[in-house]
């Protein structure tokens, strides 16, 4: 009886290891499956659910529009080893009269981001502060740059030379891409922004995929109503003119007047050009075509800035 219990005992446990041994092959089977079916799924280009692992992180991020922010995101991001996709509507250089006067914190700004090369080789000029004139008086700010290297101040110059030199500085990183092309609308599934519908320079519809998308794209931006809907209040206007061969009272300063019914503002742009702003009340500007904003110069702006003695 003894050894028949032995017996029974060994065949029990040689059972037990043979079901066990299926269970687990069986389980194994299933699990190389389930790793086949999930790999079919990320090469899949079918239209279902899953798409190519290329078609969806064939960047890590797409940037829609390369201007100041696009173009210093591109810089910082493309340095981290990311893989940068930027779509900018117009890669020619900008003509516009936003963005020429950077302060001595965005100058910090630009060393910290190892940008400040960018504002080299293109004219552009130091400015150590403002002076303010108004009814016949004048006075002198100054930054309060002591506490700083000597290079450290404010730089004017002309918008569109520093965005191209953010670009190109941009498109020498081998995993950053700059393309030229109208983003039309943002891909979402799912409540999950996916990438962008664009249109190449040559007209033609594509479709560009990234985890992030990083909308840029300024002031006309034709995707910020779909992002979120801000009231828009157009208080006044800058009517920008360029001076050239002239000198301003107080050397490398901006300069403002306080006059009425707004202010106007002078600051060198290059060794030869001068920027003047004038804000004009309301949302419309006058016609230049009727010849309405020749007169509104030349009746409410020259005035105010002829009594200051020092122009």
């Amino acid at each position: 009886m003894v050894d028949q219990g032995i017996l029974g005992w060994i065949f029990a446990c040689l059972l037990g290891f043979v079901v066990f041994r299926s269970v687990l092959l069986k389980n194994k089977k299933k699990g190389g499956a389930s790793v086949e079916i999930r790999d079919e799924c990320v090469k899949s280009t079918a239209n279902g659910e899953c798409r190519s692992k290329t078609a969806y992180e064939e960047a890590d991020v797409i940037i829609v529009g390369a201007g100041v922010a696009g173009a210093a995101l591109a810089n910082t991001l493309g340095k981290d080893g990311r893989r940068v996709r930027v779509i900018e509507r117009d890669l020619t250089e900008p003509d516009r009269i936003v963005g020429e006067l950077l302060q001595p914190g965005g100058y910090l700004k630009l060393i910290e981001l190892g940008l400040q090369d960018c504002v080299e080789e293109i004219d552009a000029q130091r400015v150590f502060g403002y002076a303010l004139f108004k009814d016949g008086k004048n006075t002198k700010l100054s930054y309060p740059l002591e506490k700083f290297d000597s290079d450290v101040s404010g730089r004017s110059f002309h918008n569109g030379r520093f965005i191209q030199r953010m670009r190109e500085k941009a498109a020498t990183l081998p995993n950053v891409q700059l393309e030229q092309g109208t983003v039309t609308s943002l891909l979402e599934e799912k409540g999950t922004i996916r990438g962008v519908n664009y249109k190449t320079k040559d007209g033609e519809t594509m479709t560009a995929y990234a985890p992030l998308t990083i909308v840029c794209d300024g002031c006309f931006s034709n995707l910020r109503r779909s992002l979120c809907t801000p009231k828009v209040d157009v208080p006044s206007c800058f009517v920008g003119l360029l001076l050239e061969d002239c000198e301003l009272p107080f050397a490398n300063h901006g300069h403002v007047v306080l006059a009425d019914p707004s202010p106007i503002l002078f600051y060198r742009i290059s060794s030869t050009e001068i920027r003047c702003l004038v804000d004009v009340p309301g949302q419309k500007v006058p016609s230049i075509s009727n010849g309405e904003m020749a007169k509104y110069l030349k009746t409410v702006v020259a005035p105010q800035v002829c009594y200051a003695q020092s122009f």
